[in-house]
């Protein structure tokens, strides 16, 4: 019989017709269509049978319900199996290779949760007696003594959340040390190719922001930067490798530059992990610099985390860090030293960022994957790391356009642009099409100082055939663009839903249910 509302179903495909690509149900052998929760459920019944509350005073005043509540009625097999369809539509790191370039998605070990998951770990609380958890802060400490020497610091700020939040903590401290000295320094110089929190973060703690712009090889132009720098800079912000996936050879003169104006260097260490074990950031004149464990140390990203942002500290910095920090005692124990100690042991911090000591799960991770590589496997995760990204990038020689592919190796990620397209073909067909052959697109449209930017980070957790496969479907894909292939213009086809208007959603969202008019 005809079936008017089922998913999938025309009127012109009549009785037994079905369109060589659809299904009368919607559903695609395994892959179920799901319509929102509303349309499953009838907001007139419930999924159990209920008696009905006898009457009573309400307590709400004038903030009673009016009206029904209006919640779908669906019982528990229908609840539980239209969750279970919607996870098996979400992409992860542990269904596929994501290609997120300047993120570093990379697979979290799963020894690392078996050690998150021990009792002592798991049932801590920040509100313990501190000789309770001593394990739990000696953890901390450790991890805080690793950071130091990866980084070749003096000192480390656990507390930061992320990475933007670890920005903020390192400009902090800055502002704290330049008051400490009487000067109102008021301008950060942020490098074209910096991270966009960089500019943010500084503009949120108050000062002006100014762009040093980028030489043809994608590099901080030296002399520029030079050329700025003035009683009234307070430092610079810069992302080392950069978002172009080149590291920046002239750091150290960078920061020589800089220190001998008067300012600090902050260095945003989000690809921290292209050079783990490789290069000491500490070595290169930085003051300050943020490690996202979420990143570099495997532990969960995004809808998988929180996330945690340790900021390392150079000697001049170091005193002005926030508070909490751990302190090995002389009988051995582990100290955290609050507000209690902060005037005598730490009196030039600019105080607490969080409420506690930062994110326990997070630390415990990251340590599980420090000690389980060792110094000479984290070496090796950078070298993996780099390795693939050139594999990648010289792999597509031809196919897509590297803008500074002329200029050396990359380091973590390649970098591409549109150029060479059919005319009407843009990189955001590529991403389209790259979702029909099952893999999240990379990072595209940036960074910005390339236009039609596509960005790929495979990391080290890559292997030889995921990489060619990922290779294969890119070029595929490049070359149908290339080639003016119409189908790529509607491209996802095979997707749980085809291209979205993302601009319309993005400018007049629409976030409640409203069945009566049928949205």
């Amino acid at each position: 019989m005809n079936a008017p509302n089922a998913a999938g179903w025309r009127p012109e495909m009549g009785e037994g017709h079905i369109a060589h690509d659809e299904t009368f149900t919607g559903n695609r052998a395994l892959m179920l269509e799901e319509r929102l929760i509303f349309e499953i459920g009838d907001t007139s019944t419930t999924g159990v049978d209920i008696d009905p509350a006898p009457a009573a005073p309400s307590r709400l005043g004038g903030l009673a319900r009016a009206e029904a509540i209006g919640l779908p009625g669906l019982s528990e097999p229908e609840t539980v199996r239209h969750y279970t369809r919607l996870s098996r539509q979400n992409y992860g790191i542990d269904l596929g290779f994501f290609p997120l370039g300047s993120c570093t998605m990379k697979h979290n070990p799963r020894l690392n949760e078996a050690v998150a998951r021990m009792k002592g770990f798991k049932d801590v609380h920040p509100l313990q007696p501190q000789e309770t958890v001593q394990g739990a802060l000696a953890v901390i400490n450790e991890l805080a003594v690793w950071l130091i020497k990866l980084t070749g610091m003096y000192g480390v700020a656990m507390t930061p959340k992320a990475g933007a939040h670890g920005e903020l903590c390192g400009v902090l401290a800055i502002k704290a040390a330049l008051e400490a000295r009487g000067e109102n320094r008021t301008v950060f110089l942020v490098p074209e190719s910096a991270h966009g929190t960089n500019p943010a973060t500084a503009a949120f703690a108050g000062f002006t922001v100014e762009n040093i712009p980028a030489t043809p090889a994608g590099r901080v132009d030296l002399e520029a930067l030079k050329a700025r720098l003035g009683p009234d800079v307070a430092g610079v912000m810069i992302t080392n490798p950069n978002t172009c996936g080149l590291f920046e050879p002239d750091m150290k003169a960078i920061s020589d530059a800089v220190h001998a104006a008067g300012g600090y260097v902050y260095c945003d260490g989000a690809n921290f992990n292209a050079i783990v074990g490789k290069v000491r950031p500490g070595d290169l004149g930085v003051d300050a610099m943020h490690i996202n464990l979420h990143k570099t140390f495997s532990t969960p990203h995004g809808g998988g985390g929180p996330g945690s942002g340790p900021v390392v500290l150079s000697e001049a910095l170091a005193p002005f860090g926030p508070i909490p920090y751990t302190a090995r005692q002389a009988d051995g124990s582990i100290h955290l030293i609050e507000e209690a100690e902060a005037t005598t042991e730490h009196p030039q911090s600019f105080g607490r960022m969080t409420a506690f000591h930062g994110q326990m799960g997070m630390f415990t991770r990251a340590l599980s994957y420090i000690l389980s590589h060792g110094a000479d496997g984290l070496k090796q995760v950078a070298e993996d790391a780099v390795l693939n990204a050139n594999y990648i990038l010289r792999s597509l020689d031809g196919v897509l356009d590297a803008p500074f592919g002329h200029s050396g190796p990359c380091m973590h990620e390649a970098l591409f642009t549109d150029d060479g397209f059919a005319e009407g073909f843009s990189t955001l067909d590529v991403a389209k099409g790259l979702i029909d052959e099952g893999f999240h697109p990379m990072t595209v449209y940036f960074p910005l100082v390339v236009h039609g930017a596509m960005l790929v980070e495979p990391t080290e957790t890559e292997s030889k055939a995921a990489l060619d496969q990922f290779i294969g479907a890119l070029r595929s894909v490049a070359m149908r663009a290339k080639q003016g292939d119409p189908s790529l213009k509607t491209a996802p086809h095979f997707a749980p839903r085809r291209r979205l208007d993302e601009t319309l959603a993005a400018r007049k969202p629409v976030l409640a249910w409203r069945g009566d008019k049928g949205e």
